[in-house]
């Protein structure tokens, strides 16, 4: 069984999560920062040769009224850009509130406000794979 990689991705940065071995439990792994395509699709291929990765779950931002705006748009570019380049399986998770969820683990876990930033998208990728995860597990 490979393992899973979870993308929160935004303008910015993407916050990159992985799976156990056996798709357990979602960690953080880093976040990239985005310098452009070439480069951000360079920096998921290296994750890629890096773990058995059989799936990539990307976060798609929608609306609170479940329609897709401007960023899940882009999400969904983002991901359609991994099927063309990667032999690996892509699919897209409901992502709503995970940013605001992130943040407030943050705050509970004691880290301070100027450190946040730089977890909170990693945060964010982790309850989006795990989502996933867990899903999956209540299926079988």
């Amino acid at each position: 069984m490979g393992r899973y990689l979870g993308l929160d991705v935004g303008d910015k940065t993407i916050g990159v999560a992985i799976s156990d071995e056996m798709r357990w439990m979602a960690q953080p792994v880093k976040t990239i920062k985005r310098i452009g395509k070439k480069k951000d699709y360079a920096a998921i291929a290296a994750l890629l040769h890096s773990y058995d990765i059989e799936k990539i779950v990307v976060g798609l931002p929608k609306n609170m009224d479940n329609s897709i705006g401007l960023q899940a748009e882009k999400a969904m570019e983002f991901g359609e850009g991994l099927k063309k380049r990667f032999d690996v399986l892509v699919e897209f998770s409901d992502e709503r509130l995970t940013t605001s969820r992130s943040t407030q683990i943050l705050i509970e876990s004691g880290i301070r406000r100027e450190n946040r930033k730089q977890f909170v998208d990693q945060v964010a990728a982790v309850q989006i794979l795990q989502t996933v995860l867990d899903l999956e597990r209540s299926k079988a």
